[in-house]
């Protein structure tokens, strides 16, 4: 029996994505389980495994490809089977699943587009770690690239996978997704290199020595757009957008046209932040936390207190929630993603740190799992850290607000009549003025600022 391959909805939000590449070529033969393509989604690249076994007889789209979810995109089937009908219909789409994402703090992810017809459903991601696999009904998923900015993070795992050919006939050298990044941002060929991995697979160490011996570089194939239309003399060049940033646009859209913002911005002494961040790195690496942690666990205590911020507009109503889930912005090369971190307010300092580094990292090399990016009740963008005072941010809708952290600065302050220095922090509330009204907020800001002016009360 024919086993359709269809565009599977790999994310939430998820409505359309690009078939990077196929990992087996027309002709190959398939087991169920067996990666047979990449796709790129909104929020990263995923594996697109074969639930049937079988021969991979055609591919309907080429790679580079985008097709909307649910699309045909290839069949697998036996070597005599008549698949005539099937290719015929090619550009039909599978059932589209109900666009919906989970209950804050759920682990549920939506399940893919059911199969039709009398063939089965062909492909789902996986994950090369059945321990990481996220579940959707019998199905997981799994990012698999590296690196915001093509290098690999420290402690990145060496993924193993099929080549970089986009030409499904053409012969493709295999190689890990990590080693493909890397040779892609370098401008390196891999039919160049000589694979030391196992069966002669192309890793991360062979396009580090590649580099060492003088391997071609960025002048070559892997130029950026800019600089190529720059050397050939062109006015400008277009840039294709990619999945992230499409689902980016239009989630501004909808945030910042029809939500009635408002802003509230105030300034907090954070000189006993940086005393008990100072203390807490004495104790030991273990203990060790930045301003930022210190902030989220402020925020989500504080919200705790004030259940209709910790809200979304459901269009007839408002959803307070009794659990405080924290969207911690993180800037990744085509964009931003919110990574979340679960029951905030009542996870320890070191807990929330450690879990904020592991997920920024996972944010940054496009590994986060669908439901470790939905599900918050509430967001934080902190550009501090790049000298910016202060901003504002952009609601994450459904959430009715959205909190924008500038950098910490030593200010000249009069307090009792006296000059000093304090170590200030500027924060700027967005507020949709739906849900959240300018004297409810001001009250949530003000039971920050003493936390945050007095942070022995977030150590329990």
């Amino acid at each position: 029996m024919a086993t359709k391959v269809f565009m599977e909805a790999l994310s939430p939000t998820m409505e359309e994505g690009v078939l990077t590449q196929w990992t087996k070529n027309e002709g190959d033969a398939v087991k169920s389980g067996d990666v047979i393509a990449e796709i790129e989604t909104d929020k990263a690249i995923m594996e697109l495994v074969a639930r049937g076994d079988g021969i991979l007889r055609k591919q309907l789209i080429a790679g580079g490809a985008t097709a909307p979810v649910g699309t045909l995109i290839g069949v697998i089937a036996a070597a005599d089977e008549n698949i005539d009908s099937l290719v015929g219909g090619a550009g039909a789409s599978a059932p589209k699943p109900e666009a919906s994402a989970p209950p804050a703090g759920s682990n549920a992810t939506p399940a893919a587009p059911p199969a039709s017809g009398a063939s089965t459903e062909s492909a789902v991601p996986k994950s090369e770690d059945p321990a990481h696999a996220t579940e959707t009904g019998s199905k997981g998923a799994t990012a698999i690239t590296a690196g915001s900015a093509g290098a690999p993070q420290p402690g990145a795992k060496e993924e193993t996978g099929a080549a970089t050919s986009q030409d499904p006939n053409a012969p493709r050298p295999k190689s890990s997704p990590l080693a493909r990044r890397l040779a892609s941002d370098q401008g390196i060929e891999l039919s160049s290199i000589d694979g030391s991995g196992p069966g002669g697979r192309i890793i991360k160490r062979d396009i580090e020595a590649a580099l060492a011996s003088g391997g071609t570089a960025k002048a070559a194939t892997g130029t950026s757009a800019p600089a190529r239309a720059a050397a050939s003399g062109a006015d400008y060049v277009d840039i294709p957008l990619t999945q992230i940033r499409k689902t980016i646009a239009r989630r501004l859209s909808e945030s910042i046209g029809p939500i009635p913002t408002f802003y509230l911005t105030a300034e907090y002494d954070i000189s006993k932040v940086t005393e008990l961040r100072t203390a807490m790195t004495e104790l030991g690496d273990e203990f060790k936390v930045s301003v930022n942690d210190i902030i989220i666990k402020a925020v989500a205590t504080a919200l705790a207190k004030h259940p209709e911020v910790n809200a979304h507009w459901t269009g007839d109503g408002i959803r307070q929630f009794n659990r405080v889930h924290i969207g911690m912005a993180v800037a990744i090369d085509d964009g931003l993603i919110t990574p979340v971190i679960f029951d905030a307010d009542r996870k320890g300092l070191s807990e929330i740190s450690a879990e904020a580094k592991v997920l920024a990292k996972k944010a940054r090399e496009r590994k986060l799992k669908p439901e470790e990016f939905t599900g918050s009740t509430f967001s934080i963008s902190n550009l501090g850290m790049f000298g910016i005072d202060q901003f504002t941010a952009i609601i994450n809708p459904p959430e009715v607000g959205i909190l924008a952290v500038g950098s910490a600065t030593d200010t000249p302050v009069v307090v009792n009549g006296e000059l000093t220095i304090q170590k200030r922090l500027r924060v700027t509330m967005s507020c949709d003025h739906r849900a959240v009204d300018g004297a409810t907020g001001a009250k949530f800001l003000q039971t920050l600022r003493r936390l945050l002016e007095n942070p022995l009360m977030l150590i329990y």
